[in-house]
């Protein structure tokens, strides 16, 4: 009964999630330096309260369907979308903290090169968002 939702969950985090990595992310390397840390900035913030609580609802969607079927496919789906969590905090976070600390007017290729390594990692996250979305259709079959 929590599955088709865990499901939709996961869905959406892997849709926002690659839509970041497919269309923000080009879109905003195109800007100059200062522009494309100016789009950034808010962008990601919006983007990790939206993707953050995305993931935490879905790993308790898919742990609470694990809980009533008993198929511990269901906590691995719910696993694999948490997991963003903790790759976000130790290999993501050091990156955002150096580009939120810079200034706008401080922007230069060392903010490109930070801006596209965050969209290498990010790239993570959609692969991580593809695994959950794989593992609860396999759950559901």
């Amino acid at each position: 009964m929590f599955g088709p939702f865990a499901l939709t969950v996961a869905a959406l985090f892997t849709g926002a999630a690659i839509y970041i990595n497919w269309a923000e992310q080009p879109a905003r390397l195109s800007l100059d330096d200062a522009a494309m840390l100016a789009e950034w900035k808010p962008a990601y913030r919006r983007g990790f309260q939206m993707q953050a609580s995305l993931a935490v609802i879905g790993f308790i969607l898919g742990t609470l369907e694990w809980l009533v079927t008993g198929k511990v496919i269901w906590l691995a789906g719910g696993a694999a979308l948490l997991t963003n969590w903790p790759f976000t905090i130790f290999a993501i976070m050091p990156v955002n903290k150096i580009l939120e600390e810079t200034p706008f007017e401080r922007a230069n290729e060392e903010t490109r090169a930070l801006i596209e390594r965050w969209g290498m990692l990010h790239g993570v996250r959609s692969v991580l968002g593809l695994v959950s979305v794989g593992l609860f259709l396999w759950a559901s079959i």
